[in-house]
């Protein structure tokens, strides 16, 4: 082949945002308040979940776009330093690097602020449609502007039946009617997606919205639940309460993934939880684990991912992944 030395096993393609991420005591309608911590880090939903893919060891890419000034030099470098291939990521003359400001309060609130940059700017041709089609996993995220909603809409249409979708929308795509997303969730493998966002998509509760993106065509939804929900499970002598952190489910199987003590952080930085969620499950997936178990690793990827400011900092090595799963569940991953 000569193209590439081993196959790309999940590539990434979304907004490349630098994230200023301010931990403020409160998040405000007006007035003052105090910011306690600050951070600057490459961020980008889709970027997010490749760079904890690669270092948990996967063999992963990125796509997408940023632009000839200082943060889009550094957000290639951090690809680098985990081995992300980033021969696919574009240079736009004269543009900004799309950033985020991101407020986050004690609660765990927040409020994002986009301006896209040089990420209004990708098109079609900055996507090598063979480079897409010879990868496993195709992970896509949202950009604020509709020609790059167009650009995705366009993509699903071109690939190769082999290549496995899996989409995280985000806010900016679920505020979208189900309509709207209908040709990417028909595409769709696994959608990644919180209770939240999971409303605004289908206007229901969890287990029926669910269940909804499910006749959409997608063929597993993980949802995650924040800092842990009351679920209502099974009927009859199967029915259950579980208190979980994510909610997983398949055309046959339903999964609560429960949240433990140790799961669970009061007073965290939840920023890039959800990508960080969708790493460990991925992992999972490609690992060949039942949905239980790749619910369990997102949990403890998130978990990692908020002990720490910022997106990326703490994510775990594979190492490190392991030694937690066998301490919460008592087995070898």
């Amino acid at each position: 082949m000569g193209f590439q030395m081993t196959a790309i096993e999940v590539a990434g393609l979304g907004a490349l945002n630098t994230d200023y991420l301010y931990r403020v005591e409160r998040i405000l309608d007006d007035g003052e308040a105090v910011v306690n911590e600050t951070k600057l880090s490459p961020g980008g939903s889709a970027a997010n979940t490749i760079y904890g893919l690669a270092k948990l060891g996967v063999n992963t890419g990125v796509m997408g776009v940023v632009g000839d000034d200082a943060e889009g030099k550094v957000s290639i470098q951090d690809f680098q330093t985990v081995g992300v291939d980033t021969s696919q990521i574009r240079v736009k003359p004269g543009a900004r690097t799309g950033s985020v400001l991101c407020l986050s309060d004690r609660l765990g609130r927040r409020s994002l602020y986009v301006a896209p940059g040089a990420n209004n700017l990708l098109t079609m041709d900055d996507l090598d449609l063979t480079y897409i089609n010879r990868t496993g996993i195709l992970h896509i995220s949202s950009f604020a502007d509709d020609r790059q909603f167009k650009v995705l809409l366009e993509l699903m249409g071109r690939l190769d039946s082999s290549v496995k979708v899996s989409f995280a929308p985000g806010v900016l795509h679920s505020t979208k009617r189900l309509k709207a997303l209908t040709p990417i969730l028909a595409r769709t493998y696994v959608l990644f997606i919180n209770q939240n966002e999971l409303r605004q998509l289908t206007g229901k509760d969890v287990i029926v919205g669910a269940e909804n993106c499910l006749k959409q065509g997608c063929h597993i939804v993980a949802v995650t639940l924040g800092k842990g929900m009351r679920l209502e499970l099974g009927k009859g002598v199967s029915h259950r309460e579980v208190i979980a952190a994510s909610y997983i489910r398949d055309a046959d199987n339903e999964y609560a993934i429960e949240a433990t003590s140790q799961t669970i952080i009061s007073e965290a930085d939840t920023t890039g939880a959800g990508d960080a969620f969708a790493a460990g499950f991925l992992y999972g997936l490609l690992q060949g684990k039942g949905l239980e178990e790749c619910g369990r690793l997102g949990n403890i990827v998130a978990w990692f991912s908020i002990s720490k400011i910022g997106t990326r900092e703490s994510l775990p090595t594979l190492i490190e992944l392991a030694k937690r799963y066998r301490e919460l569940y008592n087995q070898e991953l």
